[in-house]
């Protein structure tokens, strides 16, 4: 993992089953919700009574979820020279033309520690401009450069490609939307 793709886990834990209405079968209620070839966490014993178990929580689903769709992003980011993240800057850029750092971060869920350097490296690239706001020097103004303006019509294919590889219908993917979105308010 690069310095641009920070790992975040929620730490987040599942109620007891019988507060949950009908959740659909867990990784202990069945083995088709396991994928092939991985390990499921109940097929060993555990030796310390009581410990948090794997299969109970909601956060690695997510952790794991999120590190393989990143991993699809790779082969059609490559030839445009974009990291997953840099990716999704640059589509803040095209949509809102010049935001600040700030209004980055907080829209991507970056920190100033992964959000600095990486705005470095793009506008090295000439991806972007970086400028102190004249109105509040607090603010940094991050606007599209004329390279990353080059990359919005080749990039614009990436969501259909991405689309092709998803496992959801639609009306999954946008339940699945709502219910990420819910967990990020």
């Amino acid at each position: 993992m690069n310095d641009t793709e920070k790992e975040r886990g929620s730490g987040a834990d599942l109620p007891p089953d019988d507060t949950i209405p009908d959740r659909g079968p867990s990784p202990t209620d069945t083995d088709s919700a396991i994928p092939d070839g991985a390990a499921s966490p109940t097929d060993t014993d555990s030796a310390v009574p009581d410990a948090p178990r794997l299969s109970d929580q909601i956060c690695f689903p997510l952790y794991a979820c999120s590190r393989a769709v990143v991993k699809q992003y790779r082969p059609f980011l490559e030839p445009l020279g974009l990291t997953y993240t840099q990716y999704i800057t640059m589509m803040l850029l095209w949509e809102k033309g010049t935001v600040t750092a700030r209004e980055i971060g907080r829209c991507l869920y970056l920190d100033s520690g992964t959000l600095s350097p990486l705005l470095k490296r793009m506008e090295a690239r000439g991806l972007l401009t970086r400028r102190r706001d004249p109105s509040d020097e607090r603010d940094l103004l991050v606007t599209i450069a004329a390279g990353g303006e080059a990359l919005r019509g080749p990039a614009s294919a990436v969501p259909g490609k991405m689309a092709e590889l998803s496992k959801l219908t639609p009306e999954e993917g946008a339940e699945l939307y709502r219910i990420l979105y819910k967990i990020l308010t």
